[in-house]
């Protein structure tokens, strides 16, 4: 009997072996992916997604380093933070002999100086971080800058984003600098200007931002262009503004951890989002822009036409690209914590 035991267990290992590979962990921003996406994919590979968000790349991050780069097989960091995780050592080289749909991506998002060749990371989507107005609450046509942020009637109803390189670099712009500024006394004096604004700060807010406006909490703050979809679709007096100053421009992209347990699922995984008919389920669901140049052709006008997933040059032109700041970063959390501490 212990034998025959034996013998079934031998040869129920490989098949348990291969069960357990056919996964992919993937840890990804909230509310960035829509749930018939995951399920096409596990339903046509059979490969189950295991699947858990987070809300500011400083908590992907961290949760990176502690699980050494491991844990999870693919994670959507913001460019400035593919190019600290790729000079840290935490990615995994893409093998592009995998990725057959990569040849859909639009060459003017790739090639970028956090990810030269695009060695580690391919672009998933791309967005604004703008003004959010509730017009039931305001008027919107008066909204035309950041600084209506600190208008006086607007105490205790704004929202901020709760990402220290948003929030800042909406301070330095409205200051006349650059968002991506590494100067100490640049830093400081956006770190005064949000000072003043803490009074008017009901919350902040990154998990799911469009909640505080359709809850009312809120009648003004600081948004991703996505959030203003969506909320929109439940509320269309939620409105999105450009500011005079610029928005925020950001790219989140698609990465392996280089201790990976997944490999191959991992490309496959990626491979699959980069399908134009994918690209356009999910840009169309949340409201942000497809770096897929396909995809964005099959997309219905109602969403390729919007001027809040897609913004006009002229308003491309007047943001600025988020960008790698180097050991800048320290300065920036000092100032941060001390913001949210209140001190």
């Amino acid at each position: 009997m212990k034998r025959w035991i034996v013998l079934a267990i031998l040869f129920l290992l490989p098949v348990l072996a291969t069960a357990a590979e056919q996964q992919v962990v993937v840890f990804n921003w909230s509310e960035y992916m829509p749930d018939a996406v995951l399920a096409q994919f596990e339903e046509e590979t059979g490969i189950q997604v295991i699947y858990s968000t987070y809300d500011s790349n400083e908590a992907m991050y961290a949760k990176v380093k502690l699980m050494d780069a491991g844990g999870y097989d693919v994670v959507f960091p913001s460019t400035y933070f593919v190019n600290r995780m790729r000079r840290e050592g935490l990615l995994a080289p893409l093998d592009k002999s995998r990725l057959a749909h990569l040849k859909h991506l639009d060459p003017n998002l790739l090639d970028k100086p956090y990810d030269p060749g695009n060695t580690y990371s391919l672009p998933y989507l791309w967005g604004t971080t703008a003004i959010g107005v509730n017009a039931a609450m305001t008027d919107a046509s008066r909204i035309r800058s950041w600084r209506d942020l600190w208008r006086p009637e607007f105490k205790g109803r704004v929202m901020l984003s709760d990402d220290l390189r948003d929030v800042f670099g909406m301070a330095l712009r409205l200051l006349g600098h650059s968002a991506n500024s590494t100067d100490p006394l640049q830093i400081e004096a956006a770190y005064r200007e949000l000072a003043d604004l803490m009074p008017s700060v009901r919350v902040f807010e990154s998990g799911s931002p469009k909640q505080p406006f359709l809850n009312q909490e809120v009648a003004i703050g600081m948004i991703w262009n996505g959030e203003v979809y969506m909320a929109a679709k439940e509320n269309p007096d939620i409105r999105y503004v450009y500011p005079d100053e610029g928005a925020l421009i950001w790219v989140d992209n698609m990465v392996v951890l280089k201790n990976a347990a997944n490999i191959e699922n991992a490309h496959a995984f990626i491979d699959f989002l980069m399908r134009p008919e994918v690209a356009v389920a999910i840009s169309e669901e949340i409201g942000y822009a497809s770096p897929n140049a396909a995809a964005v052709e099959l997309m219905d006008a109602s969403v390729r036409h919007n001027p809040v997933v897609y913004p006009s040059g002229e308003i491309i032109e007047k943001g600025e690209f988020q960008l790698d700041v180097g050991d800048a970063i320290l300065t920036y959390q000092k100032y941060w914590q001390k913001l949210k501490s209140g001190n």
